[in-house]
């Protein structure tokens, strides 16, 4: 038995549903989501809720996965996700010009990043937020931009999530000191 696909999904007033054989269209606020949906998976509105319903036990997977989508869909159509990424480093800085993010990361160059639609980029300090009605989609623009500058193990520079917890290595004089001077 499926515990997540079993849960009904609330469906706030401001946010329309369309269901289809094939997909759940849903309409808020904050934009427009098509979530595709797999076969022997429908989904029925029963007032203020949605709920998942699946032909067999053997599409229990699929089941708890398309409601957890649906629900991403309405939540970000009504509220939106964020991810905020802290730049950290000397120089490090970002800006946005336009639709494109430009990040100055101790490269010799800067680093133009173009923001797709339907995402949008704040800067304050140093700390880059990344929002957007498409959960999947605001956690990829946020790796990406994470990839222009990984955190360094060593010196703690780069881009990190908010959050991330970073394991910090020892150089090459800390392990020295650490090992007891080699004979």
């Amino acid at each position: 038995m499926s515990r997540i696909g079993n849960k009904p999904i609330p469906v706030p007033a401001k946010v329309k549903v369309d269901i289809s054989a094939d997909a759940v269209r849903v309409e808020g606020p904050k934009g427009k989501l098509a979530v595709p949906l797999p076969r022997g998976i429908r989904f029925e509105r029963k007032g203020e809720e949605l709920l998942a319903l699946r032909e067999s036990d053997e599409l229990r997977a699929f089941h708890g996965m398309a409601r957890a989508l649906v629900a991403n869909a309405v939540q970000g159509v009504s509220e939106g996700f964020k991810k905020e990424l802290v730049i950290a480093g000397v120089g490090y800085r970002a800006e946005v010009k336009g639709r494109t993010a430009v990040f100055s990361l101790g490269y010799s160059h800067p680093v133009e990043f173009p923001i797709p639609p339907g995402i949008e980029i704040s800067v304050e300090r140093q700390t880059v937020t990344v929002r957007g009605p498409d959960k999947a989609q605001v956690g990829q623009v946020a790796a990406n931009i994470r990839s222009l500058r990984p955190p360094d193990p060593y010196k703690q520079k780069g881009i990190q999530i908010s959050g991330e917890r970073l394991k910090k290595k020892a150089g090459k004089a800390g392990l020295k000191a650490g090992a007891g001077a080699g004979a």
